[in-house]
């Protein structure tokens, strides 16, 4: 994942010079260039949403290992996919993040590694447990940015104006 980033031009760290370890202000340029930001909640639920599927999907067939690898190959493919030129503009167009413009590597990486500790979680607490911390991270998110993985992935599947207009008020 790494060497694809730095092959695709991504920064390692925020070009703005800024050396804090989080940015907390979803609509600035900081945003997903720092260790930490607002999104890591959602990079999290990818950890416990993907294991919750393939632990209801496959049970028994593929071992725990197994789950854990394909997980973490899925969120290395949304990292690389996420900073491509084409969904960049997909963000841009059908999001209120107009200043997106790709994380950075060590933002992809804190990702990544938020999605795992998601896996780390789920593999601890039974499916209900994982459930309720998604839908407590969902809330939280939506209250803190107005913003929520459920709410990207309809922004970016099917944009609604109606959301971005409650999104983009303050």
């Amino acid at each position: 994942m790494w060497l694809t980033l730095t092959l695709m031009g991504r920064v390692w760290w925020c070009e703005k010079g800024d050396w804090v370890p989080w940015s907390f202000d979803v609509m600035s340029s900081h945003n997903s260039q720092h260790l930490f930001d607002p999104y890591a909640l959602s990079h999290f639920e990818h950890g416990l949403g993907l294991w919750l599927v393939l632990a209801a999907l496959l049970p028994t067939r593929i071992s725990a290992f197994s789950k854990i690898v394909a997980i973490a190959l899925i969120e290395a493919a949304w990292e690389i996919l996420e900073n491509t030129p084409m969904v960049i503009q997909r963000y841009r167009e059908a999001t209120v993040s107009l200043d997106y413009f790709g994380d950075s590597i060590a933002n992809s990486t804190s990702d990544y590694l938020m999605c795992l500790a998601g896996i780390w979680l789920a593999r601890r607490i039974d499916w209900r447990a994982s459930v309720g911390v998604l839908v407590a991270l969902e809330l939280i998110s939506l209250a803190w940015i107005r913003d929520s993985l459920l709410i990207n992935i309809i922004m970016l599947t099917f944009p609604i104006d109606a959301i971005r207009d409650w999104q983009s008020a303050s």
